[in-house]
């Protein structure tokens, strides 16, 4: 993530992951071009922003903790095994960290932006806080954290992913001497580690939005309810082939956006520490 940037419309337009699989017709799309042109013919260009509040809110926050975290998870483990510096699967370790932390800022904001989007629920609500009222009063307040667990995983593949490509290719690249050289290096490695991140945990974003777009019923156990399970049978009926659904416009968003995301956060911590140092 949204890295990750506003997740719209490349975050919205395959809404084929909400559990939607008709064979035909205006809800079927045969790819992200024919997905722009039917919701835009059939729903109006406005319906490619539908639910973009939730995950505007979400990114200060969202990235605050992932980069906070990531930073104390890495003293945590490297005092633990007694390192002095992060390597390969430390990097790794502590970016998984990371991304657990993470999923319990995001998933209120996530099941919103889903509840929103996806054609067959979008009816129901007038906006973000209309989700939040109705999900509440009917399904209670725990509901708000419904898909934590497919959310965890989708954050710890992404961010282990991601944490541990940067780590390694900042290694195998020449070594910047200037400072238009690091922002080009660190380009390269936040992007090859958003493309990575991306493709470990895309199966886990499929099911995570199939799981936040089922209303619970009392009594009922709901298709899908949990993350290994689901993305089982989502391969036994639809073929592996889905659960990889809008990959193109998410590693289109997530690959470059990993990229932009590093770059803007040496920055501004580069920028922090010359203040500080300025002060002293």
């Amino acid at each position: 993530m949204s890295a990750e940037k506003a997740p719209l419309p490349f975050g919205y337009t395959f809404m084929a992951d909400s559990g939607h699989t008709g064979t035909g017709g205006a809800d079927h799309y045969n790819g992200m071009l024919d997905c722009f042109r039917k919701i835009i013919r059939n729903e109006g260009f406005s319906r490619l922003y539908r639910g973009i509040s939730a995950p505007i809110l979400m990114e200060a926050p969202k990235r605050a903790t992932k980069f906070a975290a990531n930073d104390k998870w890495g003293k945590f483990y490297r005092d633990l095994f007694g390192q002095q510096t992060m390597n390969q699967s430390l990097s790794v370790l502590t970016g998984a960290s990371a991304g657990a932390t993470e999923s319990f800022v995001v998933v209120p904001f996530e099941l919103v932006k889903i509840r929103l989007q996806d054609k067959a629920s979008a009816g129901k609500y007038n906006g973000m806080i209309d989700v939040v009222m109705k999900t509440v009063r009917n399904e209670g307040i725990l509901a708000m954290y419904n898909g934590l667990e497919s959310t965890l995983w989708r954050h710890i593949l992404w961010n282990s992913g991601y944490f541990g490509c940067i780590f390694q290719v900042r290694q195998l690249i020449p070594k910047a001497d200037t400072k238009s050289g690091q922002t080009v290096n660190d380009i390269i490695a936040g992007t090859i580690g958003g493309t990575v991140g991306t493709i470990l945990n895309t199966p886990f974003d499929v099911i995570k939005s199939r799981i936040q777009n089922t209303v619970r019923v009392p009594g009922q156990t709901p298709k899908y309810n949990w993350a290994w399970p689901g993305v089982a049978t989502i391969a036994k009926e639809e073929g592996f082939g889905a659960l990889y659904k809008g990959f193109i416009p998410k590693v289109l968003r997530l690959g470059p956006g990993g990229g932009i995301l590093l770059v803007v956060y040496t920055g501004v911590m580069d920028f922090f520490r010359q203040m500080r140092e300025a002060k002293m």
